[in-house]
């Protein structure tokens, strides 16, 4: 072999060691180069994926320039089989090591359904087939004694009606939860809050355990979404019960007409006797009539003290009520209401 050929292998090699050398810092580099992304992005890595797929995944939606650097970095820090699947949030600005740390974390985005204050369970049920993120698991078009004996029997209590079964709040899922683990988790809360309340209830309080305690709290949260009321509220239906009184409570009354409810109370519907209607029937109606926040459970629990056995809409406008002791004092604030109620409509129509 000639010198000059020697030499020609020996820069051939010095040149590809450099090129190897370039890409290998190159590579390196891209590790912490922000992804291209203009926009918060969502990706899903499916169960049993391998990286690569990952990376080659990425790679052809145009996010992760490198993916051979991603992959090699990821294999050699044994972070590559411990990726966990699920859907992420990719930020602008995030880089492929940050990217992988994030993944081998299993901080995966988190969707939110929030319970409503007051709603019926047929409204969350609705909800939860309305959104996307959420696997519908259970059958639709049935009659709501069969829906609710169904979804019972899967929490683990069968026999109990479940309407007032979920405590409103926040709850945070992953994608893909079924219907029926989320109900689980707030039929789960609010067992915990009604225990706690129960424990902690007025030791006067003319109820025999925490599901009569939970039928009342759901007429407490029909009656007012005003927090400074709550306990008072509570106070006067429980009042009433001590005092042998019937609840004579609309909300009731509205629960139990159903979808015959046409936005007004009619005298032949408080006349009407059913299980509901404790204008016509004395005590708690037989369920709940609507799911009971924690805050109203805990008034009901722990009510303010009170002689009032009455109460009407205030003229303030802001959902209050003026609260009293005798018919007499009712009646007058009845017509108070009522007069005010048709100034008002005189008013607008000028």
């Amino acid at each position: 072999m000639t010198r000059v050929l020697r030499i020609g292998i020996a820069l051939a090699v010095l040149l590809l060691g450099a090129a190897a050398a370039a890409a290998f810092w190159s590579g390196v580099r891209s590790l912490d180069v922000p992804l291209k992304l203009t926009a918060p992005t969502r990706f899903k890595v499916p169960p049993g994926a391998s990286f690569a797929h990952v990376a080659t995944e990425l790679a052809t939606q145009g996010i992760v320039a490198q993916p051979r650097a991603w992959i090699l970095y990821a294999r050699l820090k044994g972070l590559a089989p411990v990726v966990k699947a699920g859907e992420y949030e990719i930020q602008p600005g995030a880089t492929p090591r940050e990217l992988l740390t994030k993944m081998v974390n299993g901080q995966v985005l988190l969707h939110s359904l929030t319970i409503v204050d007051g709603w019926r369970v047929q409204e969350l049920l609705d909800a939860l087939r309305r959104n996307p993120d959420i696997v519908s698991t259970l059958p639709r078009d049935t009659a709501w004694s069969v829906q609710s004996a169904n979804i019972m029997t899967k929490l683990g209590s069968p026999g109990t009606d479940a309407e007032g079964q979920f405590l409103p709040e926040t709850y945070r899922f992953i994608g893909g939860t079924t219907d029926i683990e989320l109900l689980r988790q707030a039929h789960t809360a609010l067992v915990r809050e009604l225990d706690t309340a129960w424990a902690d209830r007025d030791p006067d309080l003319p109820l025999h355990n925490a599901y009569e305690l939970l039928i009342m709290a759901s007429i407490v949260q029909k009656e007012s979404g005003l927090p400074q009321e709550l306990a008072k509220i509570a106070g006067l239906y429980l009042h009433r019960v001590k005092v042998g009184m019937r609840l004579q409570a609309d909300p009731s009354v509205i629960y139990g007409l159903g979808q015959q409810y046409d936005g007004d109370i009619h005298t032949v519907d408080l006349r009407t006797d059913g299980p509901y209607n404790t204008y016509t029937r004395a005590g708690l109606p037989p369920t709940p009539i609507a799911l009971a926040g924690a805050a109203v459970i805990r008034a009901t629990a722990r009510p303010e003290k009170t002689d009032a056995i009455y109460f009407v809409a205030s003229t303030k406008g802001d959902g209050s009520h003026v609260f009293s002791a005798t018919l007499e004092q009712h009646n007058a604030a009845v017509a108070a209401y009522v007069a005010h109620q048709r100034k008002a409509a005189q008013e607008s129509a000028r």
